[in-house]
């Protein structure tokens, strides 16, 4: 009897325009081009990598230690220099490291209970956040030039703190503990989900005020992942091995108070009497992408095309085409990435 073959991927994440992504493995990383699908180049170092953090296309990347026989330390960042197939730089912590955030002026690493924030050309520490209990390593840096906004969990449950150019906000997102984040491709807009993963909330990083909220379904979930596409469409990836799709509302929407792209109650005028589960908005289309109980971590993300990408621990890769409406979901491809 044929066995499937267990995947060795530690780690999968996208660039910061999704342009590209990397896998972590047992035995190093490696890079992919997102569309079309490609094996851009692999690295064998000998040993588990746990996280890639990539500069858009740089040849500079940042990486921590993982997996079964960890390259290097999990609570060291080794900034490697792909060009010169070795490491140019250190950064030592006292607990290990749950995620690496880059742009073009920053390094962020983010520790279990504490984020810690670099000058990407000195390495000289800038700030030190406190945070709440924080075991996914939840973040969110700016990548577009002019924009310096940084988001991640309070210190207190439910609350996230909205840097935005050097003023600061904090805002209660949910009741429970925060367990995903997104920003938007402008840095305008913030996605969170918490633990119970029924309701996604948009906040506007420059007020810290709630534009939106959103329910992928009213069983709980764990939220993989959120994206934000560039034409105000809203992917959100879980652990029921579905992506669900939502529209945002734009200003001029919200000025009018016309009804969104999305389905709203017919409950709507219960407001304050019945609970929000039924003023809440749904997604307008879905897939989905495992029909095995064992779902596991999938990583969702809008290209510059507006294709929606999904690329699991498992090693599957997903192309997926979004109408313009984000009314319908067909899918353009089907890989795997360990076949590469």
């Amino acid at each position: 009897m044929e066995t499937e073959q267990k995947s060795d991927i530690l780690f999968v994440g996208f660039n910061q325009n999704a342009d590209c992504f990397a896998c972590g493995t047992e035995s190093g990383f490696k890079i992919f081009n997102t569309d079309p699908f490609k094996n851009t180049f692999s690295r064998d170092l000998d040993g588990g990598i746990g996280i890639v953090s990539m500069l858009f296309r740089c040849n500079i990347l940042a990486l921590s230690g993982g997996g079964s026989n960890p390259r290097y330390n999990p609570d060291r960042v080794m900034l490697w220099d792909d060009s010169q197939s070795k490491c140019i730089g250190e950064l030592k912590f006292k607990s290990e490291v749950k995620a690496i955030k880059m742009n073009k002026e920053t390094i962020v690493v983010v520790l279990e209970d504490r984020i810690y924030v670099y000058e990407f050309l000195s390495l000289k520490i800038s700030d030190a956040i406190e945070t709440w209990t924080n075991p996914d390593g939840l973040c969110c840096l700016s990548s577009m030039k002019d924009t310096n906004v940084l988001v991640c969990p309070d210190k207190e449950q439910g609350m996230i703190r909205i840097i935005n150019n050097g003023n600061q906000e904090t805002v209660k997102a949910h009741d429970g503990s925060i367990a995903s984040l997104s920003l938007s491709p402008d840095a305008t807009k913030c996605a969170t989900a918490s633990d119970k993963g029924t309701l996604v909330r948009i906040f506007d990083t420059s007020t810290a005020t709630k534009l939106q909220e959103v329910r992928r379904g009213a069983d709980p979930a764990k939220i993989y992942s959120i994206a934000f596409s560039s034409n105000d469409l809203l992917a959100v990836s879980s652990d029921k091995g579905t992506v669900h799709v939502f529209g945002l509302k734009t200003s001029e929407e919200k000025k009018k108070e016309e009804t969104s792209k999305n389905t709203t109650s017919y409950f709507g005028f219960m407001k304050g009497v019945l609970p929000e589960y039924f003023s809440s908005e749904w997604s307008f289309a879905q897939f989905k992408f495992n029909e095995d109980s064992d779902s596991t971590y999938t990583a969702c993300a809008f290209t510059d095309n507006n294709s929606l990408v999904l690329v699991s621990k498992k090693g599957d890769y997903y192309l997926l085409e979004v109408d313009k409406e984000g009314k319908t979901i067909t899918k353009k491809a089907h890989l795997m990435v360990n076949s590469e």
